[in-house]
């Protein structure tokens, strides 16, 4: 009995497994497709900085302030060399990656005849450079331009203090921003040094604000003067611009349906402005909203109102910015701007900029602009440029009698006449 009860089981089976599999397709209609899961679109700080609408006259701007930064990183390099007033180009060639250059530096060089003078040695016949004598000139002016206006850096140092949690910087933040904030390289011992009655040195990396008392125009931001002119000029009510901000959308910026309502509602917001010595609200909304005007009013201090976000994110635990810092940045297209040029994320102002231009100039910002337009000239006129080169060669080459074995750079020349 059981041997044929095996037998029916094992004959069912291989009935089974000869039998053609039937499709599901064939079974309905149901199955006729894959199914697949609509998932709903992720809306992060990722997302938005790839589907911003881009501002192009900003990002060719960064290019060109990158190909200037490294320029003068050049200039910095050569400067150090005790050497002489120029460095061959064999020596130089050992730079590229320090300046982050991704061609040959003689290639680089040689694109800006305004700035670098590129000539054969009388001697040993191998190829030099030199800085040109304006770009020279530019350099020195920036160098006493930035001593002159050292009152304005100290008024920033001071103003970013005040806005700070507990009236203290972290020395390191501010010297990444020594530059932004218009500061000479040796601000330590310059500025802080000797500004002892405004701020103080706590320890060797924390900044502390003296007196904060003396001064309330010191509190005020940029933006309140702002709000004020609008107020005066526009005949506003005080409930549309007590805590708004100018928005300044780019261009070609596609509105939503519902985003002018949500903006004007987020424009009357209330929050803790800055300067303001109370207890943060822990409201989400109103906390972005203060977070806004603490990144506002840092880039309106910074002599070209733009600043690297790397550095920007130094200040975050003395600003009290406990946020993501790029997310809240991207969810105000209007009042900043992201540019991803150059290999790094820079922050602008977008108020504070027209056609690739600051509406409202200052010394420092003055020259680095000449700079920038001597660098932008490239090949442009240098026909003019070697004629007065051949017009001032009248020098001798001289050289030390103790030197032993070679040394790239060591000559100290300016051309020979023939």
């Amino acid at each position: 009995m059981n041997s044929l009860r095996s037998l029916s089981y094992s004959s069912i089976r291989e009935a089974l497994s000869h039998q053609t599999p039937t499709k599901l397709s064939s079974l309905s209609p149901l199955y006729s497709y894959n199914q697949r899961r609509w998932l709903k679109p992720v809306d992060s700080a990722q997302t938005r900085l790839e589907n911003r609408t881009r501002d192009n006259r900003l990002d060719k701007l960064i290019v060109h302030i990158r190909k200037l930064n490294i320029i003068l990183e050049i200039t910095k390099l050569m400067g150090n060399k005790k050497r002489g007033p120029f460095v061959s180009l064999q020596l130089m060639s050992r730079w590229k990656n320090i300046v982050g250059l991704n061609v040959s530096i003689g290639a680089f060089v040689g694109k800006y005849p305004h700035a670098f003078e590129i000539f054969t040695h009388p001697c040993r016949r191998n190829l030099c450079c030199r800085i040109t004598d304006k770009l020279k000139e530019l350099v020195e002016e920036e160098e006493s331009v930035v001593r002159e206006f050292e009152v304005d850096a100290v008024r920033r140092v001071k103003k970013l203090l005040l806005m700070s949690r507990k009236g203290v910087l972290n020395v390191h933040a501010l010297r990444l921003m020594r530059k932004e904030l218009g500061l000479p390289e040796d601000f330590r011992d310059s500025v802080l040094a000797k500004y002892t009655s405004e701020f103080r040195l706590v320890d060797l990396e924390t900044l502390e604000l003296v007196d904060g008392d003396d001064d309330e125009r010191l509190s005020v931001a940029k933006v309140e003067e702002w709000r004020e002119v609008e107020y005066r000029e526009k005949w506003l009510s005080e409930f549309e611009t007590n805590y708004a901000f100018p928005i300044n959308l780019p261009t070609g910026f596609k509105i939503e349906k519902g985003f002018r309502e949500e903006l004007r509602n987020w424009q009357r917001v209330p929050y803790l402005k800055p300067y303001e010595r109370k207890e943060i609200s822990r409201s989400v909304e109103r906390f972005e909203k203060r977070v806004v005007a603490v990144i506002h009013e840092l880039l309106s201090l910074t002599v070209e109102k733009m600043v690297e976000v790397e550095r920007l994110a130094h200040f975050r635990k003395d600003l009290a910015i406990e946020v993501n810092l790029r997310e809240v940045i991207l969810k105000h297209p209007g009042i900043f701007y992201v540019s991803t040029k150059g290999s790094t994320q820079t922050l602008f102002l977008r108020e504070a900029y027209s056609k690739g231009c600051l509406i409202e100039p200052n010394p420092v910002y003055s020259v680095r602009r000449k700079m920038l337009d001597l660098v932008l000239l490239e090949k442009r006129h240098s026909k003019e440029l070697l004629q007065s080169c051949e017009e001032e060669r009248d020098v001798e080459v001289r050289y030390d009698e103790d030197w032993e074995g070679e040394r790239d750079g060591d000559w100290i020349l300016p051309i020979l006449e023939k």
